[in-house]
């Protein structure tokens, strides 16, 4: 029977292994020559994936602030923090390869990198939200007191991925795919390129998880070195 340890080494193997495959499929397959974006669509296989991974990530952090509401279990907070900062890690390289990709695409001659698309705008709000969360927590003192006021905050948080992230800068006007008068990637995507984008987000996912239980193993050992006394 495989032990944990093993069981995690595996799936990081494995995770890895697939993440090289998606890399090497993004920059090696040949794609079609798409209107304004070219080659820059290839950013599709990094950039799209890791909006999903903070997505994902988030919404783990929130599940596990419900459970401490509930528990008042130490580790779920532990979870929830370690996952919001994984989180806001792939939503900060969403952020910037989307400017750098908005930059040679949509704002090419101008010198711009930042014009407060919609999208753009409202990604940035919903980091600066959880960075509000980690301000939160670093702020009180009290371990069961930061517990409790971070894991409501958290919660409120997640809320606001749906509403910000795609509900609102849809009834806007935007250059971004999917907005309003503009066609979403499903309907300019080949297939090949549908392949390793579906590849890319199965596998940036894993990388969250990966990293993840890296952070919560981490902090686990932190914690248990703080409770020996010392000689």
């Amino acid at each position: 029977m495989a032990t944990p340890g093993k069981t995690y080494k595996r799936l990081r193997n494995i995770v890895l292994a697939w993440l090289t495959l998606v890399v090497l499929g993004g920059f090696l397959l040949d794609i079609p020559r798409i209107n304004i974006l070219e080659h820059t669509a290839r950013n599709l296989y990094f950039h799209v994936p890791m909006w999903f991974t903070m997505m994902a990530a988030f919404f783990v952090s929130a599940w596990h602030s419900a459970r401490y509401l509930s528990s008042l279990d130490r580790v779920r907070d532990t979870r929830a923090l370690e996952a919001a900062r994984v989180g806001a890690i792939f939503g900060i390289l969403g952020l910037v390869t989307g400017i750098v990709w908005a930059r040679f695409t949509w704002y090419v001659g101008q010198g711009i990198w930042w014009n407060f698309d919609p999208k753009q705008t409202m990604a940035a709000v919903q980091l600066l939200i959880y960075g509000a969360y980690f301000t939160l927590r670093a702020s009180v003192e009290e371990p069961e007191k930061r517990a409790r006021i971070a894991a409501v905050y958290n919660l409120f948080a997640a809320a606001c991925v749906p509403f910000l992230l795609y509900v609102l800068p849809r009834q806007m006007e935007s250059l971004h795919p999917g907005a309003e008068g503009n066609p979403a990637f499903s309907d300019i995507t080949h297939p090949i390129m549908r392949v390793v984008f579906y590849a890319a987000v199965i596998g940036f996912i894993g990388l969250f998880w990966v990293l993840y239980t890296q952070r919560v193993r981490l902090a686990a050992l932190n914690e248990r070195a703080d409770d020996i006394p010392e000689s």
